[in-house]
């Protein structure tokens, strides 16, 4: 079955080799618009997946991802609408130059094929991944979890349907109807059909698909996301940004699991911070110097940072200046998203390019650490291993180029 449903993808995804840019986006947005219509049907889907979950005694942070609403529908249909409206990558040039013998090199963008999505309790990801897919020119095959099953394949017929009202084969966007995990190993194996695998949930099941695939994978491993406040911040600005950042949707890679303060503005921040998150009901775990501040934290040793904890719960240290705040977060960051508060100009610019991470923020929440925030439309994953992408992946990072030499009958000596 699995190798059938692959080449049936494959032979599907040729056809949007020669579908025009204006053809694809009428289909997207009708893709939006029969997401609004079918939302009684996908709702429907999801209250049956939920259930489920609350059998299985899925996490809080779970629950919140596979939860469809109204407001999370319209969402996925206002991304697709915001795809049709950016250029379509495939089919670009640009020059690269002209060599002293004539040649004359450029390079074109192309689709990557076919992708691959492994994901957990995501039904959004179906609406993203299949617009951005086809949008770029490239078939889909998404493989969620058990948990959200119905809610993927209620979302996937919907746009299925629409490929096939305009004539278009439904293989673009395939979805492995049975989630069990052989079959899972068997789509890891078919190199001849699929390019890429894109797998998304917890780090567990990012390392499995790495270890097991035989298709370069682009990893997404977990998001341990810090806030650090310099000693030139602005208090108010920092404790918003922690607040949002660590409370806004705690179950989602972008959310701050680690809050670290240059020791000479502690005594002013962390008060602040205590009375902000302690309203919140978050738990705070602290290294011995920030413990103090807190009313009865759990105090940590320094090699207990770096988790990913996906609910209302944070890690605060101090630190003697921006140097150790590089080191820190070089040793538990997981390259995914940092954050600096300052108004030093050129201490946040010294920030941004010294901090390994594929988003790096000045005076802003790590919640726009986001492929709809950071005008993508929708992300696919967000990359933390630089292979040709690194960070949140809209459509440009769904190709590749191939170099294109023209010449007048130059041969080479």
């Amino acid at each position: 079955m699995i190798k059938e449903l692959s080449r049936k993808a494959a032979e599907a995804a040729k056809v949007l080799a020669v579908l025009d840019e204006k053809t694809k986006n009428i289909v997207l947005h009708d893709m939006a618009d029969a997401l609004r219509v079918n939302a009684e049907v996908i709702y429907a889907a999801n209250k049956l997946d939920l259930a489920q979950a609350e059998k299985d005694g899925l996490g809080a942070a779970m629950i919140d991802r596979l939860t469809l609403n109204a407001e999370r529908v319209e969402s996925m249909a206002v991304g697709i609408e915001t795809i049709a409206a950016l250029p379509d990558p495939a089919g670009q040039e640009r020059v690269i130059g002209e060599r002293p013998n004539g040649l004359k090199i450029s390079k074109m963008r192309i689709p990557l094929g076919v992708v691959c999505m492994i994901y957990e309790a995501r039904p959004n990801v179906t609406a993203d991944a299949g617009a951005l897919c086809f949008k770029s020119g490239n078939g889909v095959i998404l493989r969620g979890g058990k948990e959200a099953l119905g809610s993927s394949k209620a979302i996937a017929g919907v746009l299925q349907d629409v490929l096939k009202k305009h004539d278009l084969p439904a293989e673009l966007i395939t979805v492995v109807p049975n989630p069990d995990r052989e079959l899972m190993m068997e789509l890891m194996q078919q190199s001849d059909y699929i390019d890429v695998i894109i797998p998304r949930g917890g780090e567990g099941l990012i390392r499995h698909v790495t270890d097991n695939s035989k298709i370069p994978v682009i990893q997404h491993f977990k998001g341990v996301c810090h806030l650090y406040i310099d000693n030139d911040a602005d208090l108010q600005t920092g404790i918003d940004i922690l607040v949002n950042g660590k409370t806004h949707r705690t179950g989602v890679c972008n959310a701050l699991e680690g809050l670290i303060v240059h020791q000479d503005i502690a005594d002013k921040f962390l008060p602040l911070a205590a009375a902000a998150l302690q309203s919140k009901q978050v738990k705070v775990n602290a290294s011995a110097d920030a413990a103090r501040y807190f009313d009865n934290p759990t105090v940590i040793q320094d090699d207990e940072f770096g988790e990913e904890y996906l609910d209302l719960e944070i890690a605060v240290g101090v630190v003697a200046d921006i140097e150790a705040a590089f080191a820190h977060i070089s040793r538990f960051g997981s390259h995914h998203t940092e954050v600096i508060c300052t108004k030093n100009e050129i201490t946040a610019k010294r920030f941004q390019r010294s901090v390994d991470a594929s988003v790096v923020m000045v005076n802003a929440s790590s919640r726009f650490s986001d492929g709809s925030e950071l005008g993508l439309g929708a992300e696919i994953g967000i990359a933390t291993t630089k292979l040709h992408a690194y960070g949140p992946m809209g459509l440009e990072s769904l190709t590749a180029e191939k170099y294109l030499v023209s010449g007048t009958g130059q041969i080479r000596a």
